[in-house]
């Protein structure tokens, strides 16, 4: 309407006035209508970190989506894929989880469309011409020619298959194929079948479930329920149980037996069908619920786009420079994007209580997730990670702990502290609304003063009852360094809590126990740094070897130094002092005091030179989570430029753009979260308000907050050879160090950085981050 009005100025304006209004007015409107079509959902690929050990999943999936509907190749794999293409795909299964690592878990309702061999149950096929977006996989299959497509919606897969063949079609659906099956009744962290139904309900519907226990988390069984609907009808069906084939039987019932179904179609009048599987957790007619709520039309390309929104709508809240590169946009929107895949929503889906609460599982594991993943999380959506903050205290308040791992609605596996306390210290000091934080310090109470008995693996604290009478863990239990280093970093985020709900003698006894990682610092030498992490027996005791082999009637001792690893070869992958890695890397885990490990490391100079060491010398491993902060520890000494040096180089060395282009396994999302981070130039201390300062990768980014508010981070002139922080101001005033707090993001504003070539000598030299030492 605007532009009849224009034109009818032409007999009163000068024809000039006229071409320049409608020049700034055009230009206004093409302006704005380019960044509303800027579609982030597109610089999502899929496929980094599928290769190599990323272990991502590559199909479709909404953000923290139940429904994760996948090809799979290789049982083996914890996301079902296979990048090797001369490997036969066996079908398409709707649960996965995605960069994990350990024994497989789900891989359940696996479907697979053929044109040959109708009466084999044993279908597979070599696959070629593969693309993956976001909400999107497809895939040739090569035996008959089929073109599979799927998309998804949360609790709702998609299937549509065009057969190139003119004569019989068909699908398989069956009941009875997860990933991670071993010939070992019972095998450790290998899933286990339980039993499995299906029933033809009509010419159009199938229904059932698949009950599986075990996995990585040992966890107990659970139950995927599944009511499937077809576009077309089919012409004919066999079901079968085990191995055997039966024409025309409806009800295959549970006997302990692998159960599915073969439908055939003779006559369809078309080359195209079309499937919608509904999945619960709770029941076969809540799965066909969950088609009518979500999927109710028979439509792939709408329910793709609504995906498409779903994570459009997530994504376009950090908005990097139109500047950055197209690998950079593209990695980094794809580390957000893994970012969001779990936990899992799996409200309404609970079958062990009713609760109006939110419901979340596959958390895989919070030791993976809570340094970068759940911090990025609040950041984008504060709404979200309090609905996951309060789906672990409604888990406390039925089963007796929080989880810090969790899948199949089963509590399991703790890798080291019960880390549930950083969320819940990270929520309440960064202001997250929406959380009951007096029945979070409870359930932090619980963990950090009840022993949760058994193999003390499920849930709570291995090695509570050493921890809080000795001051340590020790020697007579598994993981006993980790245990202890992470247990006093909990009991810090404990006391913060505790501290701001005015519980001050729980407040004073939790900040002492913070300070019991020093209870292992032994004071010796090694490649020219003093103090480590070192394994104690419960006298006291200093342990100089360990126990590793057997032969001969002889037993064999190895020293422990701080580069020794007694793990897998000398006990168990899950029994050394430390899990994943040595005391070199463990003993710079002391988030909340790192003023205390740089005074007992020798001092500054001695702790630069101690940091230059794990790198130069490779002792640093970014594929283990331990070590996420590490590389900013530089700010501590007044040496951001330093931290800046070390994450450019990690970067340019272990990320790309390419299928292998994550350094290990993703972790939920951990990997990824870690890079998007430094992509923007802050980093956080999860569990405390602040952000580290660093040099971005990207000349500008914007977050759009939920609150409306927007907080800007630009970095004027960026090169590649301008890599460090000259100055900086906040929202125009100088800002001399290098960190900022959260609530200056919340109140909106900008973070100017001067970039230049050469690192400043005064900036972030003065006043460095937080420390408990210095409260």
């Amino acid at each position: 309407m605007l532009y009849p009005k224009i034109i009818q100025m032409r007999y009163s304006v000068p024809f000039k006035v006229v071409v320049v209004l409608f020049c700034l007015w055009t230009g206004s409107l093409f302006g704005h209508t380019s960044h509303a079509q800027t579609k982030y959902h597109t610089y999502i690929d899929p496929f980094i970190g599928s290769e190599g050990e990323g272990n991502v999943f590559v199909g479709p999936s909404c953000p923290f989506g139940m429904v994760k509907l996948g090809p799979d190749v290789n049982k083996d794999a914890n996301s079902g894929y296979s990048p090797d293409m001369t490997k036969p795909l066996y079908g398409f299964s709707q649960v996965h989880v995605s960069g994990t690592g350990g024994g497989p878990k789900y891989g359940n309702i696996l479907v697979m469309p053929f044109a040959g061999d109708f009466e084999q149950i044993k279908q597979e096929s070599l696959r070629e011409q593969e693309k993956a977006t976001a909400g999107y996989y497809s895939v040739l299959l090569k035996k008959h020619h089929i073109l599979a497509e799927l998309t998804a919606s949360p609790k709702v897969a998609y299937h549509r298959y065009t057969f190139r063949n003119k004569g019989r079609k068909a699908i398989k659906i069956d009941a009875g194929e997860f990933l991670g099956e071993k010939p070992v009744p019972n095998a450790r962290e290998a899933q286990q079948f339980v039993g499995s139904e299906v029933e033809v309900v009509s010419d159009t519907e199938i229904r059932g479930y698949s009950r599986i226990s075990g996995g990585w988390n040992n966890g107990a069984a659970y139950t995927v329920y599944f009511y499937a609907q077809l576009e077309q009808p089919f012409s004919s069906f066999s079901t079968f149980k085990g191995n055997q084939v039966q024409s025309d039987v409806k009800l295959q019932f549970d006997s302990g037996e692998k159960t599915g179904a073969l439908l055939y179609f003779d006559n369809s009048g078309t080359d195209v069908i079309q499937m919608k599987i509904g999945i619960s957790f709770v029941s076969s007619l809540k799965a066909k619920q969950n088609i009518a709520d979500e999927v109710p039309a028979w439509s792939f390309d709408k329910t793709l786009k609504q995906t498409q929104q779903r994570w459009e709508d997530l994504l376009k809240r950090l908005e990097i420079d139109a500047s950055a590169t197209a690998d950079q946009k593209k990695m980094f929107y794809t580390a957000l994007y893994h970012t969001m895949l779990m936990p899992v929503d799996r409200t309404g889906e609970n079958p062990l209580w009713n609760s109006s609460q939110p419901y979340y599982d596959d958390f895989y594991a919070i030791w993976d997730t809570f340094r970068t993943s759940h911090p990025l999380i609040t950041l984008i959506s504060p709404s979200r990670q309090a609905d996951i903050v309060n789906a672990l205290l409604n888990i406390y308040q039925h089963e007796g702990y929080m989880p810090d791992a969790r899948s199949g609605n089963s509590n399991g596996r703790t890798q080291g502290g019960s880390n549930g306390e950083v969320l819940i210290a990270d929520a309440y000091v960064k202001g997250v609304k929406g959380i009951n934080y007096h029945l979070g310090l409870q359930a932090m109470l619980k963990d950090a003063t009840i022993p949760p008995g058994g193999n003390e693996e499920k849930e709570g604290r291995g090695g509570l009852t050493d921890y809080n009478s000795l001051g340590y863990v020790s020697s007579r239990f598994v993981r006993a360094g980790n245990r202890t280093l992470e247990y006093a970093y909990n009991d810090y985020c404990l006391a913060v809590v505790a501290k701001g709900l005015g519980r001050n003698g729980e407040y004073y006894r939790f900040l002492k126990q913070s300070d019991n990682w020093q209870n292992l610092w032994r004071p010796i030498a090694d490649n020219g740094a003093t103090g480590f992490i070192m394994p104690k027996d419960p006298s006291g005791k200093w342990i100089d070897s360990i126990q590793c082999d057997m032969s001969n009637g002889r037993v064999t001792y190895i020293p422990y130094t701080p580069l020794a690893q007694d793990w897998p070869n000398c006990v168990c992958w899950w029994c050394g002092f430390f899990y994943e890695a040595s005391s070199w890397e463990y003993s710079f885990y002391v988030p909340h005091d790192v003023a205390t490990l740089i005074q007992k490391s020798g001092g500054a100079a001695a702790f630069e030179k101690r940091l230059d060491t794990l790198f130069d010398k490779e002792y640093y491993n970014v594929g283990n989570e331990p070590s996420f902060l590490t590389p900013t520890l530089y700010h501590w000494i007044g040496r951001p430029d330093l931290s800046t040096k070390r994450i450019r180089e990690i970067i340019t060395r272990h990320y790309n753009s390419s299928r292998s282009g994550l350094p290990g396994n993703d972790d939920s999302g951990a990997m990824s979260s870690w890079f998007a981070f430094h992509t923007i130039g802050l980093f956080p201390n999860a569990g405390q308000l602040y952000y580290l300062v660093n040099a971005p990768m990207v000349k500008q980014t914007t977050l759009h907050q939920e609150n409306g508010k927007d907080f800007i981070i630009t970095a004027k002139n960026l090169t590649d050879k301008n890599i460090y922080i000259k100055s900086a101001t906040l929202n125009g005033k100088p800002l001399t160090k290098a960190w900022i707090e959260h609530q200056d993001i919340v109140n909106g504003g900008e973070l100017l950085l001067q970039m230049d070539s050469k690192p400043s000598a005064t900036w972030g030299t003065k006043e460095v981050p937080p420390s408990k030492k210095a409260e």
